[in-house]
């Protein structure tokens, strides 16, 4: 096992209380140990919110669906894994020997749960700006590449639904309003289940895509604990 003290370093903090560290680091298969799940609910919350508060910053002309594509790109288990990986979380990560041997440590979903617990551990040890701080610095050349929102709503949504064996998003028309030359399109997307949204716009595209932005957003911000493709880091 490797020492606390080279992922504290690693985090740029050295923590007065190293249980709060050790638990984040902690699979369930160690029984009878607090493990990372509780701090990981946390951490999901701390890190959407200072994503969305820097991109709200950094990008005031964009509309909702842009920015809600931009965060569900840079929230994503996929970044959130790439980022355990470039800290150095695995090599920490405490668990059962049947769960190492099953691959737990270069487990994608596991990974990003865990980065998302260490950052609540900073966040219950030093508030919420030596969490910010770590998660500006981590993810500050994500938060301004050019092909984060590359995708459409549209094409995120769908894909966001698909990759967790859901429902495709339907969309319909619930109203139009306004002269022929100058229509107002309200547009709803719904994927059965789980949620739906609305959006206006002059052309049904741009509605249907405001409003797959509005519901992918309220996607995100949903308990992890009911995020099917969450689970398997579990």
């Amino acid at each position: 096992m490797n020492k606390v003290s080279d992922l504290e370093a690693a985090l740029g903090h050295r923590f007065k209380d190293q249980s709060l560290l050790l638990q984040s680091l902690t699979h369930p298969s160690l029984d009878g140990s607090p493990h990372y799940q509780r701090l990981e609910f946390l951490g999901d919350r701390v890190v959407g919110l200072v994503i969305a508060e820097a991109l709200y910053e950094m990008f005031p002309e964009e509309r909702e669906g842009s920015l809600s594509r931009r965060l569900a790109y840079l929230v994503r288990r996929e970044t959130l894994g790439e980022i355990a990986l470039e800290v150095g979380l695995a090599p920490h990560i405490r668990m059962a020997e049947n769960a190492e041997a099953a691959g737990g440590r270069e487990n994608p979903a596991l990974l990003s749960d865990i980065i998302e617990a260490v950052i609540a551990a900073l966040y219950k040890e030093g508030g919420f700006a030596l969490a910010r701080d770590f998660v500006l610095r981590h993810w500050q050349s994500r938060l301004t590449a050019s092909g984060v929102t590359l995708k459409d709503a549209k094409s995120a949504l769908q894909e966001w639904a698909q990759g967790r064996g859901l429902n495709t998003p339907t969309y319909k028309t619930v109203d139009r309003s306004g002269p022929d030359h100058d229509p107002t399109f309200r547009i709803s997307v719904e994927i059965p289940g789980l949620g739906s949204a609305e959006a206006e716009g002059s052309a049904k595209r741009d509605a249907e895509q405001e409003a797959a932005g509005i519901l992918l957003e309220e996607l995100l911000r949903k308990d992890p604990q009911k995020d099917p493709g969450k689970e398997n880091g579990q």
